[in-house]
């Protein structure tokens, strides 16, 4: 069949208004009131259609997107999500974005003309289906694909990719592990090969064998239960830490027939440590046997809620776009892994990434051994992988959640570990350890109980449905399932904020978040600047702690039936083991894990914080009441509980228990002026050991971690400048704005700007756009446009002259080396956020951690904005050869937090004109 040409125009879009590519090749700029109306009309070419929306200042946009047809054409496959972007992944010259934009259809559609003869059917049925939904694209992928857009196909063909995947296979039993040790020799051996390896050879770094070798310490056989052999190892930047743990965890994986599981903090280092291991593993499919990467479950796509949204298409035809969309990328993809892996992120903004969550299991509502996409699913399959793999590469959160409730999901423990990002421990610790008895949590366990409870579209398919059939005849557990779902419908039912509001509660899980929310009301100070109100939970006001009383009531009465549940599913492995295969014995073993996770021990620390409400404060704790708000309403209301240092449940459930850890990070110790301790390593070091080991937990140790510091090899004090500007008032939004535009065009670009606050990113950027695009140089910025962090940081070090505007995100953990990041920006000194958790640790911090509470009154606020302003810094030299300056507007930085900056380093207190022209001075240089 011949393809018609390609009658569309283009468009493109800045601050400042349109660019608009008639198909006869004329251009016009247009308002964006005119594009909009244009591109109804027309729909134009464009890429990244809710960005060129945002640009323009509309909610939507009718559009061709060229990125659409990217993913269809090549599933699973990045690219960035640029005009150039596009025409670097497909090998065009791109001189022009406007014009280039027709090219890059033409291109992708000669491909699929290409691909027709060999089209698989699953392909060509998707791409009809996806037509039927009117998809822009619709008409002309089926031209190519040489597709009659009246063929028959049965409903949902083409989406259902369940059909097409593998099924996984069980592997035999793990058998135990041994402790053969890994020599430093052995390890500084393996790091010379994996530095030689590869088709660019990396840089050799004299201390990183050093690293290696002090790594593998934590690799020796334990010698006594409860005392690993834990290795707290700073690396500065530019030491090269990641291949210099592979190389010792490697091999002990190798000799003792056991994986290593490396935990990070971020998903991009959790991706950049997936691309090292090419270097050890240059066979993909070796690699694949070998290294495994392990998120929760709510990242990886869920085929039983892939299923129910297809079989809705029937409904609502156009959901047939986007599910088209995963469906070509779930058949190509290495884990079907949503967030962070194959999946292009530019890729859930186009969908949506509501929808897109909605497909993941969320709320631990998995069925099992019962769901018929069990032997397909991506979770299970990358849960047996993990088992027999070497590497295995997690995030913080998921080893911590899991170790705390026994054990991961099929009840294993590593033995070792490496905790990457160790300066984040603390951070991820309290997340996993704290315990929050809000409406949002109690309504969203009703929810897992109860199920949808009559809402149209949901998926929540509640106990009953999961349970029922693995009771069989036990009228005991009936009964106890029956009781547990009617005491589950007093807790928080939907609207409950509506009615927390007016006064119209039901129930007494209402009730008590009613007076919750009146006490936080009445007592909390100042404003709240968005995030909320908080509150002292003592002393109570009138009624609370009779609400609370009858609330316990409640969670121990559902305790009972939880309980003889699980008694019951556990009966039924010992009295049905000679019958059950492995799937049922799985699901069962699922099912009770989730009873025992998501609601028994919810349910009994929510019932310990309401008793406790009667005796005095417990000092292992923080507790608090809090309203949340988020764009001036109320999202959550409720009472939170924190351990007041999270690091000790940390070291007791994953720590100790292991045979081994490293835990290291470039950004682990700091300057607090404290005496070294006798044994120190490195005599007359200024840095303080004590934060360390406090932040990571190894002073709850019985044991001592062995230390060892490696310095960075980059020359500080020659590659970069530090300027402090001292007459720019930070309250005022347009003297802030032209520093961070006059800074930027000085540097020419590579300039990374970074705010404490989202409100003050957006008013900068709004100021400064059309200068920077005057300019002609990219702005970009995190909370605008509708692009995720990861994927503007790809962008960003892909465009020399560009600049980002970010928040913490970008922060932390952002490898950004050469002329891409020559210049970094701070509004502000990044001080913590002055909240009630955070005074009772600034106080813990001083009574027990700063020479017997001799230390500054601020010694607590002092260390963490140190370390924040240290991992900052760090972003801006990544290579021997990295020159840059970093700028603080903020002139009340004291110089007491001037040792987050490497001794040698110029540390100047400026104006703006100057700094501006030492900005220029210094890059030209």
């Amino acid at each position: 069949m011949e393809r018609r040409p390609l009658p569309f125009p283009a468009l493109t879009a800045t601050s400042r208004g349109a660019q608009w590519l008639n198909t006869d090749g004329s251009v016009e700029r247009l308002t964006a009131p005119q594009a909009a109306l244009r591109a109804a009309a027309a729909m134009p070419l464009v890429c990244h259609a809710p960005a060129v929306a945002a640009r323009l200042g509309l909610d939507n946009l009718p559009a061709r997107d060229l990125l659409e047809l990217y993913a269809f054409v090549h599933p699973a496959s990045f690219c960035l999500p640029t005009v150039r972007g596009l025409a670097t992944a497909l090998d065009l010259a791109c001189t022009d974005e406007l014009a280039c934009l027709p090219e890059i259809a033409r291109s992708l559609l000669d491909e699929l003309d290409d691909m027709a003869a060999l089209a698989s059917p699953e392909m060509k049925d998707t791409a009809l289906s996806m037509a039927r939904g009117n998809w822009p694209w619709g008409e002309d992928v089926l031209a190519a694909l040489g597709i009659d857009r009246t063929k028959k196909i049965r409903a949902g063909a083409g989406l259902d990719v369940w059909k097409s995947l593998a099924p996984w296979e069980e592997p035999p039993p793990a058998t135990p592990p041994g402790s053969f040790p890994v020599e430093p020799r052995e390890a500084r051996l393996r790091l010379a090969q994996m530095v030689s390896a590869g088709p660019n050879m990396a840089e050799a770094r004299p201390t990183q064998s050093d690293y290696a070798s002090a790594a593998s310490e934590a690799f020796a056989p334990r010698l006594y239960e409860d005392q690993p052999n834990v290795v707290l190892v700073e690396a500065g930047t530019g030491v090269g830490k990641t291949l210099g743990y592979v190389a010792p965890a490697s091999l002990w994986a190798e000799k003792n027939g056991a994986p290593v599981w490396i935990a990070t903090y971020t998903r991009n280092l959790q991706r950049q440590i997936d691309n090292e291991m090419d270097r050890l593993y240059r066979d993909s499919a070796e690699k694949r046997r070998k290294v495994v990467v392990r998120k929760g479950r709510e990242n990886y796509l869920c085929l039983l809620n892939f299923q129910e949204a297809v079989q809705r298409t029937g409904l609502m035809p156009e959901n047939a776009v986007g599910l088209g969309l995963l469906a070509r990328w779930a058949l190509a993809s290495r884990d079907g892994d949503m967030i962070g892996g194959d999946l292009p992120a530019w890729l859930l903004d186009l969908i949506g990434r509501y929808r897109l969550q909605r497909l993941a299991d969320r709320r631990g509502e998995c069925i099992y051994s019962a769901c018929e996409h069990y032997r397909k699913c991506f979770v299970e399959r990358t849960i047996r992988r993990a088992r027999t793999a070497d590497i295995v590469i997690a995030n913080h959160a998921l080893v911590m959640v899991q170790a705390a409730m026994g054990g991961l999901d099929d009840a294993t423990r590593p033995l070792r570990y490496v905790f990457d990002e160790g300066h984040h421990l603390f951070d991820a610790a309290d997340g996993a350890f704290g315990a929050h008895l809000s409406g949002v949590e109690a309504s969203d366990l009703r929810r897992w109980l109860l199920g949808a409870e009559g809402r149209r579209g949901s998926r929540a398919r509640g106990l009953e449905k999961r349970i029922t059939d693995l009771l069989g005849e036990d009228v005991e557990a009936q009964n106890a399932l029956r009781r547990l779902l009617d005491l589950a419908q007093r807790l928080p039912s939907p609207n409950w904020q509506t009615r927390l509001a007016d006064g119209t509660v039901l129930g007494p899980a209402e009730e008590f978040l009613a007076l919750v929310r009146q006490q936080v009301r009445a007592r909390a100070a100042g404003e709240d600047q968005g995030f909320g109100q908080e509150c002292d939970v003592r002393p109570l006001n009138p009624g609370l702690i009779d609400a609370a009383d009858q609330l316990a009531t409640l969670f121990e009465q559902m305790l009972i039936p939880v309980r003889r549940l699980k008694q019951s599913l556990k009966t039924k492995l010992e009295t049905d083991a000679d019958t059950l295969d492995s799937g049922q014995r799985g699901r069962i073993e699922g099912v009770a894990r989730s009873l025992a996770n998501r609601c028994e021990l919810t349910l009994e620390a929510w019932r310990t914080m309401l008793r406790g409400l009667h005796n005095e404060a417990d000092p292992a704790f923080v507790d608090w009441f809090a309203i949340e708000r988020s764009q001036n309403r109320e999202t959550d209301v409720g009472m939170y509980r924190h351990y007041l240092d999270p690091t000790e449940p940390f070291v007791n459930a994953v720590i100790k228990p292991s045979h081994g850890a490293v835990i290291t990070s470039a950004t682990l110790r700091d300057s607090l002026g404290l005496a070294q301790p006798a044994n120190d390593e490195h005599p007359g070091a200024l840095a303080d050991w004590l934060s360390a080991e406090a932040r990571t937990g190894t002073r709850h140790l019985q044991a001592p971690a062995i230390r060892a510091a490696m310095a960075s090899p980059f020359d500080y004090a020659t590659a970069t400048k530090v300027l402090i500007v001292k007459d720019v008032k930070r309250d005022d939004s347009d003297q802030v704005a032209a520093a961070y535009r006059e800074l930027f065009l000085a540097s020419g670009g590579g300039a990374l700007g970074l705010f404490t606050a989202i409100g003050r990113l957006r008013a900068v950027h709004q100021r400064i756009a059309p200068a920077m695009e005057e300019a002609g140089l990219p702005l970009y910025a995190q909370h605008v446009g509708g692009m995720d962090a990861a994927t503007l940081v790809d962008i960003f070090r892909a465009e020399e002259h560009s600049c980002l505007l970010g928040t913490d995100a970008v922060r932390d953990g952002v490898d950004v080396p050469g002329r891409s990041l020559r210049l970094i920006v701070f509004d502000r000194v990044p001080w913590p956020r002055p909240d009630i958790l955070h005074r009772a640790r600034k106080a813990h911090w001083k009574a027990k951690l700063t020479d017997g509470g001799a230390g500054s009154a601020n010694a607590y606020d002092d260390m963490l904005a140190r370390l924040r302003l240290k991992q900052a810094y760090g972003r801006l030299i990544r290579r021997g050869d990295d020159r840059g300056v970093f700028v603080m507007l903020d002139s009340r930085l004291p110089s007491r937090l001037l040792g987050a900056f490497p001794a040698g380093v110029s540390i100047e207190r400026t104006g703006l004109a100057e700094a501006v022209a030492a900005v220029k001075s210094f890059l030209d240089e």
